[in-house]
């Protein structure tokens, strides 16, 4: 083998060598990275859960107050109503 060709073999392997510890140090740092990612993520759902869980609750206690106010609404009308025209009539 000629010197040229012996030259560029080591500068090849430390291309590679360099290449390869960059790389291991960059798939270290990706499997930290995804294990952030999956704890940002369950906590994340969590909040959502929370968060359903409360406007559920809000909504349950919220239509049956809507209903009342509706019925109380028209009452008041319909006795508003019959005083105009029990006015009305005298």
């Amino acid at each position: 083998m000629s010197s040229a060709a012996e030259v560029l073999v080591v500068i090849l392997s430390i291309v590679l060598s360099v290449f390869l510890v960059f790389a291991t140090i960059l798939a270290v740092y990706l499997i930290k990275l995804s294990a952030q990612i999956r704890k940002v993520t369950k906590s994340a759902e969590r909040t959502v859960d929370d968060i359903e869980s409360a406007v559920s609750q809000a909504t349950k206690m919220i239509t049956p107050i809507f209903f009342s106010e509706m019925i109380s609404r028209f009452i008041n009308k319909f006795k508003k109503s019959n005083k105009k025209g029990e006015k009305n009539d005298n």
